[in-house]
Parts: structure tokens; sequence; C-alpha cells
């Protein structure tokens, strides 16, 4: 009976743990081009905003999304509110506060922001020379994301 609890336990590790979304950094990507040029999916999003949270939990979690991530783009989850200086196509981005321990950084503006103003998450796709080719802010059900990506795969 143990062997078979142990068995089970392992198969179903291996069923669920081995697929998982590769994150990349912004700092990551200029090697990563040079050796396969991808497009990039950004996706921005702040602790706080529930329905970036159901995105974490649902759209990526999802087997056949991370599978097409993981092969076909380069992938940023990011979060909006990161105080850390980003240097990403030879700039430096940083976080720019706007009240007591609140803010957004600059680089999730640039990205982000749509019709002069940025809602969460949003969804920001790079081609290969970092140029925006689509914006979406609003939550992406796995099915529609899976569109989303079918799309940018042709």
């Amino acid at each position: 009976m143990k062997k078979l609890f142990i068995l089970i336990f392992f198969l179903g590790i291996s069923a669920t743990g081995f697929c998982q979304l590769k994150n990349n950094s912004f700092e990551e990507i200029d090697s990563l081009q040079q050796i396969q040029k991808r497009k990039i999916i950004v996706f921005i999003h702040t602790d706080w905003c529930q329905f970036c949270q159901r995105m974490k939990a649902t759209t990526f979690k999802n087997k056949e999304i991370i599978e097409a991530l993981n092969s076909n783009f380069y992938f940023i989850d990011f979060n909006a509110e990161e105080k850390r200086d980003i240097i990403f196509n030879n700039q430096i981005f940083k976080y720019q506060p706007s009240g007591n321990n609140v803010g957004v950084h600059e680089l999730a503006l640039q990205l982000g922001t749509i019709n002069n103003q940025i809602v969460y998450p949003v969804l920001c796709v790079l081609n290969e020379n970092y140029e925006i080719i689509l914006q979406y802010n609003n939550y992406l059900s796995p099915k529609d994301f899976k569109l989303i990506l079918k799309k940018l795969e042709e």
C-alpha cells in the first residue's frame, strides 16, 4: 500500500510539476534574442489587482498556454510596482513613487499605457525589435489567451 501511495505521488508530481512557465527578466532578453528571435509577451500586473491574480491562477497555469509560451515566445511576468531599476533596450527604467509606499515603474507605464492610462492587468506583446505590436488591458481567460497566442504565432 505504501509503495502504491509513493508511486501515485510521484506520478502526480511529474504530471503537473514539470510543466512550468519559464519567466524571463528584461535583462535576459537581449542575449536570448541573439540565440533565437522571438516575440516577447509581458504580463504587467500588481499584487492588489484581483483580475491579475485570477489570470495567474487560471490562464498562466493552463498546460497548453505554458507550452506555447515556453516554445514560441519570451515571457516576462512584471509587477508594475517593482522598485528595482531595470535595464531594457539600452535604457534604464526606475520606480516612480507617487505617495507613501505607492508608485509605478516607468517601464510598466511605457509598455502598459493605453489611451493615456494604465489599467491592470496588461498584456503587452513586443516584436523582435522591441516594438509594441499588441496591448490588451483586461482579464484574459485561458480560451481567449489561446486565441491571441494562435494569432501571434502566424
